[in-house]
């Protein structure tokens, strides 16, 4: 697996500022006092990750090539845990 250069100047305590607030998706799946859960926030070039249940929780962003990749492996099984 070829090294990933990240960018220097990303902080996920401040990326929130990269996505409309209104536009977090929470899972369908989560419970409904918050439970543990992730939402998304999904721009057109990035998509933004963070924890549903911590107000103040980091942001992970992905170009949309990353985020597709992740999203082939989990349909394709490669995150199922053993049986």
């Amino acid at each position: 697996m070829a090294d990933y250069e990240g960018q220097a100047d990303y902080d996920p305590m401040v990326a929130v500022d990269l996505f409309d607030a209104s536009t977090w998706q929470k899972s369908f799946a989560s419970e409904p006092n918050g439970g543990n859960c992730v939402e998304v926030n999904l721009r057109s070039d990035l998509v933004g990750v963070r924890d549903t249940k911590l107000a103040e929780s980091p942001v992970f962003v992905f170009d949309a090539g990353e985020w597709n990749a992740f999203l082939e492996a989990v349909k394709a099984g490669q995150f199922d845990l053993p049986a």
